[in-house]
């Protein structure tokens, strides 16, 4: 594998490539260097490779000329290069990235300096961006070494042991296992009986629980993009672990909610909603389920309902049902839902609201931006979360005026977003915790 640095600092790479395995890879031919300074092909007195942006704005941007000349001359032997820019704004370096890179004769590896680069170079030449993680970094020398050892130490005799390439964290799209060496104990600390023992059968085991347990506890993101058979899922299942959809809890309105012709009014319980809703909160392990309505008849409606599934035949007829709707709970007002939670966790709850549509003023103006997905899902950690959802034509304006926060709505970069309010609240369940919470 050759790789091909674009860089104003070539210097900068001088210690990490000629230390420890790469220093030996280059002595054998495993892997080779060389770099272009775009610098060198500036033209004026000052060497000049920046200039400010069109626009306005802080910093400098790379300016073409250099650039172009650089990449030319590079390319200008008619070899099938593959070029990486290394840039925020790219696709995301993955261990499964790696691997395909790493089939690759020769890389050309761009790093941007300042503000980036003019962007008429991605018209010029076929580059891929590439980002190696959601950080700002000074330039993109740090993140072009690396995509070097990412994919060097992939190359065949790299790493004396090539099992060891695969072996590692992100490998099998978990992260490693724990790692000891002697002594078998230090201060008061012993290596795992199991990793003395010299039965490899259990080792193996072993390794494979604690790389699941770790990946579960500090990077729960990535089990869903993992090949976990049936028995990593009952381990990781059995684990304790805090759930932070104990802290979750859904309010359905009646009332007050949007209507037809953009007016406030009440709308009537829907079996399939009570039933649908009360299932979905239970699959996701969240604490409670309010149905807010104002009319009497319609919550006694509902008493008689939930008293035939949690107590009367309903419950042996179907006793997960049962355990469903145990989770739903009544109230005359959204007020009332509020001070029940209030009381109940002994802190008032963030409250959260939903809509299918922004929710913007009478100039057509956002009135206030969304709140992420991964906002709320960190107040679960701290406090109890009240998750709004409308009936009819959607909550009320002036009970989303009340909302500490609001989701963006589901489906927002379609034309057509008319879903069913039960497909809704499991949607935004699934977002909100997935298989984390």
């Amino acid at each position: 594998m050759h790789y091909t640095v674009v860089t104003l600092f070539p210097g900068w790479f001088e210690s990490p490539l000629n230390s420890g395995l790469m220093a030996r890879a280059r002595e054998s031919g495993i892997v080779g260097f060389s770099f272009a300074n775009p610098r060198d092909k500036s033209t004026d007195r000052h060497r000049s490779v920046d200039d400010s942006p069109y626009g306005g704005g802080p910093g400098m941007v790379l300016m073409l000329d250099p650039l172009v000349k650089t990449l030319r001359e590079i390319c200008s032997d008619g070899k099938n290069r593959r070029l990486l820019a290394l840039t925020p704004s790219g696709r995301q370096f993955t261990q499964a990235f790696a691997r395909k890179l790493a089939e690759e004769e020769e890389l050309v590896l761009i790093c941007g300096r300042y503000e980036g680069c003019d962007a008429r170079l991605y018209d010029l030449f076929s580059i891929e961006p590439v980002c190696v993680g959601d950080a700002v970094l000074n330039g993109g020398e740090a993140a072009a070494l690396a995509v070097i050892e990412a994919t060097a130490r992939l190359q065949p005799g790299f790493m004396g042991k090539d099992e060891s390439g695969d072996d590692e964290s992100f490998s099998n799209g978990l992260l490693e296992y724990p790692q000891y060496t002697r002594p078998s104990e230090y201060e008061g600390l012993r290596v795992p009986a199991v990793l003395q023992g010299g039965d490899h059968a259990q080792i193996a085991a072993w390794r494979r629980q604690q790389s699941l347990l770790v990946t579960a506890r500090q990077r729960p993101e990535l089990l869903g993009h993992a090949r976990l058979c049936h028995a990593d899922r009952e381990f990781l299942r059995k684990q304790a672990r805090f759930r932070r959809g104990k802290n979750l809890y859904i309010a359905l309105l009646h009332h007050p909610v949007r209507l037809k012709n953009h007016r406030t009014g009440t709308t009537s319980l829907t079996n399939l909603d009570i039933h649908d809703i009360a299932r979905i909160s239970r699959t996701y392990g969240i604490s409670g389920f309010f149905l807010v309505t104002p009319l009497k008849d319609q919550l006694r409606l509902l008493a008689t309902l939930l008293s035939h599934w949690t107590e009367g035949p309903g419950l042996s007829y179907n006793p997960d049902r049962a355990e469903a709707l145990r989770l739903v709970r009544p109230e005359g007002s959204l007020e009332n839902a509020v001070h029940a939670l209030t009381e109940h966790c002994g802190m008032p709850p963030f409250v959260v609201g939903t809509s299918a549509q922004p929710v913007l003023d009478k100039k057509h103006r956002e009135r206030r931006p969304p709140s992420t997905f991964d906002e709320v899902w960190d107040r679960l950690a701290v406090s109890p979360v009240l998750l709004l959802l409308g009936t009819g034509h959607g909550i009320a304006p002036e009970v989303l005026e009340q909302c500490h926060a609001i989701l963006p709505p589901l489906r927002w970069m379609d034309e057509y977003n008319h879903l069913p309010v039960r497909a809704a609240a499991a949607i935004l369940l699934d977002r909100l915790l997935g298989d984390r919470g």
